[in-house]
């Protein structure tokens, strides 16, 4: 099989030749670091492993008003292009002090402004201080936010170029400048985590409103992909995790508003991998159940979470693909290439030999021994299938 039929086949369910291994996003800090700031498409190829891109090409609404952001400039690491018009215009300024560095962005409207505040440490980047400040200022964005399109014919421009080379992969569009793709947890960017997590106990009203204008943009986006020839979009962020919200909330935040996007997504022929960073053993059920194609990132106890997965493996059965589970703390930094194999063959053990499964770190690495990725690639493409998965 080619990297894009093998990855195809597990996120469909089938069985692949060998066991998949791959990456999620490699970071430019890693690659200007240690990499000598090499490409991600030369990072798979170095070390032999399934190569993925990333595509989140936006235009602006057919016959609307809308147009593409003049003021963006270059589209950073996740961000799409924006699309602006006369109501919903976003500005930059740069506000660093004290060698860190900082942006203000503020979205101006006919009714106020909007502002937050980005600092970028080089290696990430995170929200200093949120959009949303005062309960009303989500009736400007649900007024006037702009709702992106997806550029049907860029990312088919890229997958006929990328050929059998690996998958096509992108994302549900996030909140301008700095979000995540489901809705809830697009909200806590906006908000903050611990205040949204306080105003959903205090004022639940308020915070339906907002997931339901965060919702009504999403899908506007989704109904939009249809056409577009994705391997598979990302939901989901870590805020709904178990780490951070209880099965309870997510019953009653998450679920009912990401649910309606897989079923839309699945009507405009794409699948959907959502992605929880965190705990994720209480969700596991909850989160096959909204239909999703396959659940990521799997992250193991010894990096803090919670993934165990031979039992999520026996849980979910066939019927989600797996991806992650892959603990790159610890393997990918300090130990011996033996003990990086024999961490590869317990994920395919675990979870790959009974069920559809991508083997992948749990997230993001920004630290890695060059041998040992090698190691992991190496030891992952002789995990081969020799019948149907096991029983």
């Amino acid at each position: 099989m080619t990297s894009k039929e093998r990855m195809v086949a597990a996120l469909s369910g089938a069985m692949p030749d060998r066991l998949p291994v791959t990456t999620h996003h490699v970071m430019p800090y890693f690659l200007e670091r240690r990499m000598n700031g090499i490409s991600d498409q030369e990072f798979f190829d170095a070390f032999g492993l399934d190569p993925i891109t990333w595509t989140v090409p936006h235009r602006p609404k057919p016959g609307t008003s809308d147009y593409p952001d003049p003021l963006q400039g270059e589209p950073g690491f996740l961000e799409s292009h924006r699309v602006a018009n006369d109501a919903w215009r976003c500005f930059a300024e740069d506000i660093s002090a004290d060698g860190r560095t900082m942006t203000r962005y503020r979205f101006v409207t006919p009714e106020g402004t909007l502002s937050m505040v980005i600092e970028d440490a080089g290696y990430s980047a995170w929200v200093r201080e949120p959009l949303i400040k005062q309960k009303r200022d989500i009736e400007l964005i649900g007024k006037y936010v702009t709702t992106p399109n997806c550029d049907v014919e860029a990312v088919n421009r890229t997958v006929e170029a990328y050929g059998q080379r690996g998958l096509v992969r992108g994302h549900i569009c996030c909140f301008d400048v700095f979000g995540q793709p489901g809705c809830w947890q697009d909200a806590c960017c906006l908000v903050g985590t611990e205040h949204l997590i306080m105003a959903a106990q205090d004022d639940p009203e308020w915070v339906h409103e907002l997931l339901a204008i965060l919702q009504r943009r999403k899908l506007g986006f989704i109904e939009s992909l249809a056409g577009a020839k994705y391997d598979v979009l990302e939901l989901g962020g870590g805020d709904a995790s178990a780490s951070v919200i209880s099965p309870r909330m997510f019953d009653q935040f998450v679920a009912p508003y990401d649910t309606p996007m897989v079923e839309a997504a699945h009507k405009s022929g794409q699948r959907i991998v959502y992605h929880l960073c965190g705990k994720i053993m209480p969700m596991l059920e909850r989160t096959a159940a909204m239909g999703v194609d396959a659940i990521e990132t799997f992250t193991p106890v010894g990096m803090g979470a919670d993934a165990k997965l031979a039992e999520a493996r026996r849980r979910l059965g066939n019927k989600v693909c797996m991806i992650g589970g892959f603990d790159q703390l610890h393997f990918f930094t300090e130990c011996s290439e033996q003990a990086t194999r024999a961490e590869v063959r317990r994920c395919f053990e675990e979870a790959g030999e009974s069920g559809p499964y991508i083997l992948a770190p749990s997230d993001h690495f920004f630290e890695a021994d060059l041998h040992l990725i090698r190691a992991y690639g190496d030891e992952a493409r002789k995990c081969v299938y020799e019948g149907a998965f096991k029983e």
